[in-house]
């Protein structure tokens, strides 16, 4: 599996979201896309499926030490105190002693992001978390954790597709050492219909899946997530490192972007977006 390496972080380049995933599909996924050699798996407290990641974890005779396995707080949970319960609850259920990445999940005005960031350090400090992120931070509430956080901030969860720009994050990521983690990556399934995309992964025998895939971490610093509850769709998005595309198809899946492509933008969690 390929790597990224961010503030002192490897985290592996593609990961298997879980994000609306029932407890049975994760229970009859989890342990087959680790058998398959996936090494990252992407959970959250909102997801409500915790407990079946762990399970799953378990039953697929894959050491824990060899998987990277991230989890988010959900903003109800970030006053200090509730903070570190929920930490504890989600490892419970995880059946582990430790996350290798903790991220809080969205901005939540209502708690100083200092009492945010604090929690995760503790966390951290307490061997309960490996490394700390956040997720769904515009370029300035990035800027503003990695000033109040003793521990360096690794990655930055944010939507990312071919039609939407995040240059302006990208950047600013990169400049503070940062990877960025990239999710809806089939932009809520418009990419499949998209002709040029199919095209580009007709003439080089590959999927469209695989093409966007591979066009979010042949960038740089980028980590993908894929999600899927198909067996063979999961071993088709695993094969995206032994092919490369050439510059004028990364550019020309650049150009896809437009002004009004964001997909996720819920009323009260979203921030000021770049």
């Amino acid at each position: 599996m390929h790597t990224v390496t961010a503030n002192g972080a490897t985290i592996p380049a593609l990961g298997f979201g879980t994000f609306r995933m029932s407890g049975p599909d994760v229970l009859r996924m989890v342990p087959h896309i680790l058998r398959l050699g996936y090494r990252h798996i992407d959970t959250a407290q909102i997801y409500g499926n915790e407990a079946e990641v762990g399970e799953g974890i378990a039953a697929s005779g894959v050491s824990r030490a060899d998987i990277f396995l991230t989890t988010k707080v959900w903003v109800e949970n970030y006053r200090h105190d509730a903070f570190l319960h929920s930490v504890d609850e989600s490892l419970r259920k995880l059946r582990t002693d430790y996350v290798d990445l903790l991220l809080l999940h969205w901005p939540n005005k209502a708690v100083p992001l200092a009492e945010q960031v604090a929690a995760l350090n503790t966390v951290r400090a307490a061997g309960k978390v490996r490394h700390i992120g956040v997720s769904n931070f515009s370029t300035a509430l990035m800027a503003e954790a990695i000033r109040l956080s003793d521990a360096p901030i690794v990655t930055n969860q944010i939507e990312y597709h071919p039609y939407l720009n995040q240059d302006v994050l990208l950047d600013a990521a990169r400049g503070a050492g940062l990877s960025v983690t990239a999710y809806y990556a089939m932009a809520d399934g418009k990419v499949f219909a998209n002709p040029m995309l199919t095209e580009i992964a007709s003439r080089h025998g590959r999927s469209v899946a695989q093409v966007v895939l591979r066009w979010i971490v042949q960038q740089g610093g980028l980590i993908a997530l894929s999600k899927t509850v198909g067996e063979a769709r999961a071993v088709d998005n695993l094969e995206i490192f032994d092919f490369t595309l050439p510059a004028d198809d990364m550019a020309a899946i650049h150009a896809l972007a437009r002004p009004d492509a964001r997909i996720v933008n819920p009323a009260g969690l979203a921030p000021a977006w770049d």
